[in-house]
Parts: structure tokens; sequence; C-alpha cells
């Protein structure tokens, strides 16, 4: 049997890209990368993943579990249908895959130095195919997953091995073809990163699957296992089976049908139990030219060698800090976050800290309002919220001033909720909210009637959302009116049972047979209340922020609520396109890139998040303790989900500077934030932070560990050692480059550790 050898152009040995197939059709297909090599049967499975980064190359896939490159998901059948057959075209770069409905895929294969591009170019027979789902790829991996942007880690020294995917357009998601609403569930995993040092117990078993802690509702109680085999997962992008092993998967759905689907993102928990949800159809948002890429290397190069390479070549999101890509531990940097409504000094603070961003979060939620054009405070600047014992200022006068130390200025916004007394919401709702539910008013109704009788009472006994199910929104919209409902009669004639005319102080007004009942989708109580917009709503929300953050001069937002950007039944999907939409905006208006946080990280804003610093407190870290979370398990858990996904690690708004705080607490937080990236939101008032005695001490420790960290002057192997809290450091800056690090032991120093500044990964 003859072989083929199809190369690139010549390139060093090296890092030249091999293609070795066999002529005959259903002979292997071998690709190879830099780092990968994997091989692909003549029934469209690959049954090999090497590591070839070792003088002997090591099999990463599992002996009997091949996977399938690419597989079809039925929707009517609610299953998954694999190729049966694989015939690759090699002038082309064309690999057909046959399905047993007789289904043909194309796909193009783009082999690149550092990673292998797969795109579907067409897709015969595809009715009934809603979606398409590339792998689960099986590896024998059973260290750490990355469940938001699908990696399998060995971080072991003697491995120091990963294999992973990443989509490289907006409707290829993290995920598996059968996730309903496009979100996966926010529940715990059983899997131990380590089966010596982490066993499990007897009655636990990998892949096991557990729910949240506390009552559904609130999210500090959500984090209840502080073992370290409980994994609290954020997606399914990576999934272990029940030896543990790690499984990465992608998929692509055709938005352009209608479709309901029965969505919470925490189904598992009696406040939170599923609702029935239309999904809006998206016309041209299909499944074909769904693109990958997979890719292997040593873990200790990943993040910044392959996937940050993989991002710039395929034009992916890539927001930057300082002039640094902001998944770089380089631009990694805490910022200030404001209490007591007093600003004299914060400006000042936060310049001698070396931090690049205050959050004005002692000013409370901005909500989206478009009856604003994006003026928080009036067209003429004319409002003053920010106290200054010299005179108040709007956002626009404070961010000026502070633009001039470098630092931008930021709010917290709920991210997509249209509240009662915004443009879109009342007293006159928009006709672009999102409806869980349509039906028709059976009989016309005066402006007074409180009798509404509905065509159909299918699911309209459901409670609005799916999170909380807050009675007070529990909303239908007809017209122009809102109207609040509770519950809706067992016999015909159907009506809708404890009504209120006029909600939200919108108008009652007279309403049609056959009128369009709207069953509006919405958020949750607790001062989050809003209506979910449609999508084309949300695309203006989106670019509502880009003219807030232009207009008053900010550069940071910290999401709250944003896991309401799955309450369309989109997903990741809706998280992608509403960020896409934020920041194309910000770049036509010239500004730079929006750093955010928010109250979730999903697959769908990897790329555009810069930090995650949600909640805060013990729960989190506690100094006093050295503990990941002491009074629940949310620091422990959001600690091993961000490390897993290559995000910086946050601990929330934190370690406020007080009388009693001392030089010795924050040379600790500053070692482990830099040995494990991690960042936080510095809780600074100014009153507590002038009754310190050793202020301008911790000013300056806090200022030399972050020029040291911009400068990217700790190995590795420093920073192995930095994350242990049992351990304690001093660090001093000799000159402009350098740096001596002292271990402290029994409270004496010990020998200084040489640290220079990178000047190429440095900034």
């Amino acid at each position: 049997m003859s072989h083929i050898l199809i190369k690139n152009k010549i390139t060093s040995l090296l890092t030249a890209v091999s293609l070795v197939i066999l002529s005959c059709t259903n002979a292997p297909i071998n690709f190879k990368t830099q780092y990968l090599d994997i091989s692909i049967d003549n029934h469209g499975f690959i049954y090999s993943i090497k590591d070839i980064t070792k003088e002997h190359p090591r099999e990463l896939s599992p002996l009997n579990k091949p996977s399938p490159l690419l597989s079809l998901y039925n929707s009517k059948l609610d299953s998954m249908l694999e190729p049966i057959s694989a015939d690759y075209m090699a002038s082309d770069k064309i690999l057909k895959l046959t399905y047993s409905n007789n289904s043909v895929a194309e796909i193009s294969i783009e082999p690149k130095d550092k990673y292998l591009k797969f795109t579907l170019a067409s897709l015969t027979e595809r009715n009934d195919i809603e979606g398409v789902q590339w792998g689960a790829i099986h590896t024998n991996i059973t260290n750490l997953f990355g469940e938001i942007i699908g990696v399998a880690r060995d971080t072991s020294e003697t491995v120091n091995y990963s294999l992973g995917m990443l989509a490289l357009n907006d409707n290829t998601l993290g995920g598996n073809s059968k996730t309903i609403g496009d979100a996966a569930p926010f529940q715990y995993i059983i899997h131990s990163p380590d089966s010596l040092q982490y066993p499990l117990p007897d009655d636990l078993h990998e892949g096991q699957v557990f729910t949240l802690g506390g009552n559904g509702i609130s999210d500090v109680a959500f984090y209840a296992h502080k073992e370290p085999y409980y994994r609290i997962v954020y997606g399914n992008t990576a999934e272990v089976d029940d030896k543990g092993r790690i499984s990465i998967v992608y998929n692509s759905r055709d938005r352009t049908k209608k479709r309901e689907v029965f969505f919470s993102l925490i189904p598992n928990m009696p406040a939170n139990i599923p609702n029935h949800l239309e999904v809006q159809p998206l016309p041209g948002v299909d499944f074909i030219q769904s693109s990958v890429a997979l890719w292997g290397s040593p873990d200790s190069i990943a993040l910044k060698e392959v996937i940050q390479h993989i991002v710039k070549a395929e034009d992916l999101p890539y927001p930057t800090i300082n002039g640094k890509w902001v998944k770089d531990p380089a631009a990694f940097v805490p910022d200030v976050l404001t209490s007591g409504g007093l600003y004299d000094s914060i400006i000042s603070y936060t310049s001698r800290l070396g931090f690049k961003t205050i959050s004005l979060y002692d000013q409370g939620f901005i909500r989206p309002d478009r009856g604003n054009d994006g003026y928080l405070d009036g067209k003429n600047f004319e409002k003053k919220p920010l106290k200054l014992t010299s005179g108040n200022l709007s956002h626009r006068e404070f961010s000026d001033m502070a633009a001039k130390q470098g630092i931008t200025i930021g709010r917290t916004p709920i991210t997509n909720a249209l509240a009662p007394g915004t443009k879109d919401a009342s007293p006159i709702p928009s006709d672009s909210l999102h409806a869980q539910q349509k039906r028709l008013l059976v009989k016309s109704i005066s402006k007074t009637d409180t009798i509404i009788i509905v065509d159909d009472p299918k699911y309209m006994e459901e409670i609005g959302s799916w999170e909380g199910h807050a009675k007070s929104l529990n909303i239908i919209k007809i017209g122009k009116e809102l109207i609040h409902y509770l519950g809706v009669s067992e016999e015909e004639p159907f009506r809708l049972l404890n009504v209120e005319r006029g909600y939200w102080k919108t108008t009652p007004t007279t309403h049609e047979t056959n009128d369009t009942i709207y069953k509006l989708q919405v958020t949750i109580n607790y001062g989050y209340d809003g209506l979910i917009p449609n999508m084309e709503l949300q695309d203006l929300i989106a670019e509502y922020y880009a003219d807030v953050a232009y207009i008053n001069g900010l550069g940071y937002y910290d999401f709250d609520g944003q896991e309401f950007l799955f309450n369309n039944g989109h997903g990741y999907y809706s998280a992608k396109r509403f960020f896409r939409k934020m920041f194309e905006k910000a770049d036509e208006y010239g500004i730079p890139s929006i750093r955010f946080t928010g109250a979730t990280l999903s697959e769908g804003s990897w790329h555009y998040q810069s930090i995650w610093n949600v909640g805060g407190g013990k729960n989190l870290y506690d100094l006093e303790t050295r503990e990941w979370g002491s009074t629940t398990s949310q620091g422990k858990d959001l600690r091993d989900v961000t490390y897993a996904n290559y995000f910086p690690v946050g601990v929330g708004g934190n370690f406020p500077i007080t009388a009693t705080s001392t030089v010795e607490q924050y040379e600790h937080i500053q070692a482990i934030s830099v040995g494990i990236g991690m960042t936080y939101s510095l809780r600074l008032n100014q009153k507590d932070v002038e009754s310190c005695p050793q202020k301008d001490a911790i000013f300056k420790v806090i200022r030399t560990w972050e020029n040291a960290r911009a400068a990217n002057a700790f190995p590795r192997n420093i920073k192995k050692l930095l994350v242990k809290p049992e351990r304690d450091w001093h660090l001093e800056q000799t000159d402009k480059n350098n740096w001596k690090l002292y271990p402290i032991i029994n409270n004496m120093r010990k020998s200084a550790i040489e640290l220079t500044r990178d000047i190429a990964g440095g900034y």
C-alpha cells in the first residue's frame, strides 16, 4: 500500500506541520503539530492522541474509547449520530464523514504550527439535525479539567502536558449538544485531581453529581463542600467519566428555528426548578462554518505560547491592559473597591498602590436605561454624585481626574435586567421583550376587567424565570400594558388568577380578542427586578454600555446578574454576542478594552472577561486563618475553577485597610496573589485608611509586589513556593529592574532570592 506524504512549505523540522495519509480511503489519517500527533480511523474516530514533546511519545487516547470527530444531534429523538465512515480528500484538505441517516459532513482541516483547525463546510440530509458536536475528545488525563474553555491538564512535573479545544466563532459553544439552554447546570462533580493525595471515600465515585448547598437563593450558601474532590462546575466543555478521565467537547446549533427548552441553571434545587421557555429564532445563525482549534502542548507554556497564539491568529477577542493580554499573569492587577462614599484620596491611594481601576461600588447599581442615552449624570453632567471635600463631581469629571494618573473608574450594572421605570420596561414597555410563552386572549377585556381568559393554560401556572421564581415578577404583557397574575384555572374557560392590571405603573387599556399575551421572561427580586430583552434589544443594551463608558469615562464594569444573559435560552451564545456587541461599539469610539468582572464566568465570556472578583470576605480568603474560604467553600471552589481554566483567581471585595491592618498581612496577600495568579478588589474606606498607623508602609509593600508582578519577575518555581499559605515573605525593590525576595522563617529573614525583570514578558 503506497504512502503519500503531504507537506506545507518546508520550514524548520521542529515547527513544520506535517500531514501523512494513506492513499486508500479507508486508511488512517494522521495530523501533526509541533506538540501533538493525532490519528483518525476510517470511521471518523480519533483513535490516537500523542504527546510528542517527550523522547518517547505518550498516548493520551484511552484504549477502546476512540473519539468521534463530529457527531450530529437529532433533537426530535434527542439522540446523537456518530460517523460510520471517513474519506479524506488530500488535495482539498476536506474530510468527508458519512452517517447512518445518509448525512454527509464535509470538514475542512487546516494543520497549523501549534493547533489543528477544523471547520464544518457543509452537511447534507440535515432535516431534524438541530446541532453538531465536536468530540467528545476522550483522554486518559485525570488531573485538572477546565470545564469552561475545554482543557484536560496534567500539571505534574513528570508529564506537564495539556490537551484542549477552543471555539473559533460565536456559534460554536463549549459543552455537548444536549446541553439544555446552552448553559450547563451549576453543580458539584466528584473528581480527585490526585487520587493518591486526595483518595475518594468509599461512598463517592468519579463523575458523581451533587447539587449546590443552601436553599438555592443565597449564592454564598451554594459553596458547601471544602473537600478537594468536590469540584464545583461552571460549564461542561470538559467532563470526567467514572474513572476520572477527562473528555473535551464543543457544539454548534441551528438557531434559525423555533424551539422550546425546559431550562434552569440550577435545575436540581426546588427554588430554581426549570421553566418552559420558548427560544427566539435567530436568522442566519447556523452550525455551518462551526469551527474549533484542537491543541496540545506542555502545560507550562499552554496559555502564553499556544492559547494566546490561537487567539491572535484566529482573530478572537483579545482585550489588553497596559498592552498585555488580560490572561497574561503579568497583566493581573487588583483594583480598588470604594466604601464610605468619600473620594478625596481614592485616586491618590490607587496610584500609590500601582492599581489601575477604581470600582465605585458604594454608588450602588446602575441599570440599563436607554432613556438617558448613556448620560449617568445628565446631558450637561449636572448631577454630582461623587463626594469630595473640595466639591462634588460627576463621573466624567472624576474619570478625567483619575485618567491623569493612568487610572480608570467603574460601576456595577445589573447586566441586562430592564428595571421598572427604565425606557424599555415601564411605564411604556418595549415590544422587544423576551417571552417565556405566547398565548392568545380568548375574549376582549376593558381597562378594568380582571377576568383574562387564555386559549391554552399550558405552562401558564409556572412562576416567571428559573432563578428564585419571584412571585412579584410573574408578569404578562398585552399591548403596552404589564399585568401581574398568579396561577391559572384548572377548568375551561382558562383564566388567569389574582390579576393586577397596570403593573409597574403601565396604563390599563382595552384589549381585543386574539391579542397576543406574552408571558415575560424575567430576572429575580432582591433589587435585581427586571424584564429580559429579546436578542435585538439585548444587542442595543450591550451597545448602551459602550455609550456609558465613552460618555462618562468608565473603563471597568462589574456585571452583577451576568447569568441573566442565559435567560433567553441561547446560553453561552447570548453571552458571546452581548460582549462582542459591547466591545465592537467601544472600538468604534476608540476607547481601550473595557475591563470587567461579573457574577459568573462562562465559555461565553472567557475571552472578554478580565477578572472574576465575585463576593468577598472570609468566604473567599480568610487572612487570619489563611484558608481559601473559612465560612464557606467559595474560595476553594472558585480558585479551582479559575486555575483549571487558565483564568485569574479572584477573591472578591476583600482585605480592607483599617486601624489594625499590618504590613505583614499584605506581604502575605501579595505573595499568594502573585503565586497563584490572583486578583482582588481592595476595599478602601477613606476614614478607615487614614486611621491605620501602617498605611504608608502597606501602600509601599503592595506597590513593590505589583511592580515585580508587572515585570514578570517571578519564575515558575518561585510561584510554586509563594502559593503555600503557611509561608511568609518580604520583598524589596533594589532598582528599576531587580528585587530581593526574602523567606521569613520564625520571624527571621533568610537568604534573599534574586529576581530580575523579564524584559520580553513584563512591562
